[in-house]
């Protein structure tokens, strides 16, 4: 899925072009493949997206890789990691997840976007995926939150009261947790603490 994912990026990355608006702040469509090819390529600055101590050298990297052309960026995105990365070994699961969200990140900046209609294969991997994630994402809300998918499984983010009960597809669900608001999910609780979760700080 990983792959696929990579694919349908480079191609959704070409298909609306450099300057399109993604869902990554002020991030551009260029913006965003230079950040991936910097973080599978540049081992030295990837440290930076994490590590605020080298951020700054991060910064001074990526303005060099993203003057390069957008073709070619796209290109060294849609191949992966080289041979020598630490993550091609581990592709199926570091980046299924990077790959995923970034590719809804391109898909749903515009107007008129719809959830794509998954396997169910595919949504147990991103079902997985959220498992490993959600305490991390959530861990900065007040309230308490638990995820439910459409098979009634429950998994809880964040312990507490009042209680706040996020429904939705995993993919959807996932794309929340990472910070996403474009997403078609339910909130159920009472109202100042449903709030609170979906204005919460999901960054990691």
């Amino acid at each position: 899925m990983a792959q696929r994912e990579r694919r349908s990026l480079a191609a959704a990355m070409t298909e609306i072009g450099p300057d399109a608006r993604t869902l990554c702040g002020d991030w551009t469509v260029r913006d965003l493949a230079a950040h991936l090819v910097v973080r599978e390529r540049r081992p030295d600055a990837a440290p930076g997206i994490l590590v605020p101590a080298f951020a700054g050298y991060l910064d001074r990297v990526q303005a060099k890789v993203v003057r390069q052309p957008f073709e070619e960026l796209v290109e060294l995105v849609r191949t992966g990691p080289p041979w020598w990365s630490p993550l091609r070994p581990v592709d199926a699961v570091a980046n299924l997840t990077e790959m995923f969200v970034h590719h809804e990140d391109v898909r749903r900046a515009g107007s008129g976007w719809e959830p794509r209609e998954l396997t169910d294969a595919d949504q147990e991997h991103l079902w997985r995926a959220l498992g490993r994630a959600a305490r991390l994402a959530y861990r900065k809300s007040p309230v308490g939150v638990v995820l439910v998918d459409p098979r009634g499984r429950r998994l809880t983010a964040r312990g507490g009261e009042p209680e706040v009960v996020l429904t939705g597809a995993p993919a959807e669900l996932l794309l929340h947790a990472f910070g996403r608001d474009e997403v078609r999910i339910e909130a159920d609780g009472d109202p100042e603490a449903v709030a609170a979760v979906l204005s919460s700080d999901r960054s990691f």
